[in-house]
């Protein structure tokens, strides 16, 4: 059904922009007295008008479709991590609102404004967390100024058929370029896209500066000196949209500010002291399942039925406009009540990563892995106060299979990063290697981990690795359509003295002959041999496991 509504939709658009089109065509035929040839050539140019008005469509969809994309723009490690979307995401909508008062005005044509929007993209491009920041505001502002004066340049062109079919072929062209940026593995000539994001945004400033300048003068002067001619009218106009302004920016702030106060009252939740704890790793696909549906809800019950307490989701950043400018991160913190963590900014082109924690993070690292050959991998190293404990987690989605020179080096970094972390430390990452390769090795020898189960071969993308602490147990869920990845979740216990303790080596299958509290939930089903084809979220792949010592009796 949503099919064939969308093939109505785009047949229907297709022939009203032919017949504007053709009808632009008409108009222009036919004798012409000398007023309407003077009038046609004072008109603004209807290339350059839709060129500036599709520029400034994707750049209002590209950072300020959400109000948390600034934010994304420039978040960094614990724990100064910049600007959260809530609460400072309201400065956005602000700054917004701001513009749209400015766009009554004649600053769009000011050379001096039109500097201070250049800076302001250029500081949020290069700039760091709180100056980043600073700068996605006043582009906010210069990006609403601008949308009453190109919408009157289109609109006054004369032919808006031509006008908002190139604005719409400028707005598509740029999405595939944003795609470019990212995803230059997969698509033709992305080598020259690779990471150009300043090119993009240079180009939309370009058009945008040309396409308010191109025109007469008189275009949108005239008509704005025209309203105020009309003193008391273009007060209540000027009023009506000031008090909409005010209720929709005051009705923005409001849902924020509730939001806010629900998150931090689950934050501020006392959590029992534990010396257990579980950790989590899953493929997310950008909050889509296999059927391109959004999963949102369907996540976060998931989620919440494991358990976990730690929870890294791989392919989370879904702040790009192609994937629907949502902010899953502060979604699903707010939703489960956990700490967050977005992972490398948005500007910085992966595809993402980012950790829920149940307990506190001291601090995090974002990290860019080496990338020569494909996708920029990304990786975030942390450590969460765990009941009093810190314990450090490296997390991390490597690079694609046939990018060999990529994985190896990626498989040095992090092992490094493993080796340099503290006695306590679990790795959850997708590292495209099977058990027993080279990354595989380079990790555990050199990072100084061990498997979570090295009597599991069937594996590919997804490990858990650890050190310093005691496995308790060891399950693979199947995805059921929410992705296409299954997850994966380790329970752990904290040594009591880390110098003198010895992890349990044995492993049984049957949750009857080990304690209530670490088992795995029954939501789950049972232990399980080989893969759950049906489309529910069960235990599969000869899981769940438990360990005990190797003199356990019982436990």
């Amino acid at each position: 059904a949503s099919t064939t509504a969308n093939t109505v939709v785009l047949i229907l658009g297709f022939i009203a922009t032919v017949d504007r089109i053709k009808a632009d065509g008409e108009e222009k035929g036919g004798d012409k007295s000398e007023e309407t040839t003077k009038e046609v050539i004072s008109r603004p140019n209807w290339a350059l008008s839709g060129a500036a008005f599709g520029s400034l469509m994707f750049l209002t969809h590209w950072i300020f479709g959400e109000i948390s994309l600034v934010s994304r723009w420039t978040v960094s490690g614990h724990p100064d991590r910049g600007p959260d979307p809530n609460p400072y995401g309201g400065t956005v909508l602000l700054s917004l609102s701001q513009g749209v008062l400015l766009s009554l005005s004649s600053i769009s044509r000011s050379i001096g404004w039109h500097f201070v929007g250049a800076a302001s993209a250029a500081g949020l491009l290069f700039l760091q967390t709180e100056g980043a920041f600073i700068s996605g505001n006043v582009l906010a502002i210069y990006t609403m100024s601008l949308w009453l004066h190109l919408t009157g340049q289109l609109v006054s062109s004369g032919t808006p058929g031509k006008a908002l079919g190139t604005a719409m072929l400028f707005y598509l062209l740029e999405i595939f370029f944003c795609v470019w940026c990212t995803a230059f593995k997969f698509v033709p000539g992305g080598v020259y896209t690779r990471e150009r994001s300043y090119l993009l945004l240079g180009g939309i400033m370009f058009f945008m500066v040309l396409g308010t300048f191109h025109g007469p003068r008189n275009s949108f002067d005239s008509a704005l000196q025209a309203k105020r001619s009309h003193k008391s009218s273009f007060k209540i106009y000027d009023k009506y949209i000031k008090l909409l302004l005010c209720l929709l920016v005051g009705v923005g702030l409001l849902g924020l500010g509730l939001r806010y106060k629900s998150y931090q009252k689950k934050l501020d939740k006392e959590q029992p002291v534990k010396r257990d704890f579980s950790a989590m790793i899953w493929s997310f696909r950008f909050a889509y399942d296999n059927r391109g549906w959004p999963s949102f809800e369907r996540t976060a019950d998931l989620l919440n039925q494991t358990g976990a307490d730690f929870i890294t989701i791989l392919e989370s950043d879904a702040s790009k406009p192609y994937l629907g400018n949502n902010d899953l991160t502060m979604w699903l913190g707010e939703k489960l009540g956990f700490y967050t963590d977005f992972g490398p900014c948005t500007r910085d082109h992966t595809w993402g990563i980012l950790v829920l924690s149940r307990y506190p993070i001291m601090n995090s690292e974002h990290h860019l892995l080496p990338s020569p050959e494909g996708e920029i991998a990304p990786a975030i190293s942390m450590t969460v106060n765990i009941s009093g404990r810190p314990v450090d987690f490296v997390v991390t989605h490597f690079g694609n299979e046939e990018d060999d020179l990529d994985r190896k080096l990626q498989a040095v970094y992090v092992s490094e990063l493993l080796k340099h972390s503290s006695e306590q430390v679990v790795f959850l990452g997708y590292i495209t290697s099977s058990p027993g390769s080279r990354d595989y090795l380079q990790l555990i020898q050199n990072g100084k981990v061990q498997d979570i189960d090295s009597t599991d071969p069937d594996r590919w993308c997804e490990y858990i690795m650890y050190r310093g602490l005691i496995r308790l147990g060891y399950a693979r869920i199947s995805h059921a359509g929410l992705s296409d990845t299954e997850v994966q979740i380790a329970k752990f216990s904290i040594p009591g003295d880390s110098a003198a303790y010895v992890d349990n080596s044995r492993i049984i299958t049957d949750p009857n002959q080990v304690s209530k509290e670490i088992h795995f939930s029954s939501r789950f089903g049972s232990y399980k041999v080989g893969h759950n084809y049906e489309q529910i979220h069960h235990f599969h792949m000869s899981t769940p496991k438990y360990f005990t010592p190797n003199d356990w009796t019982k436990y």
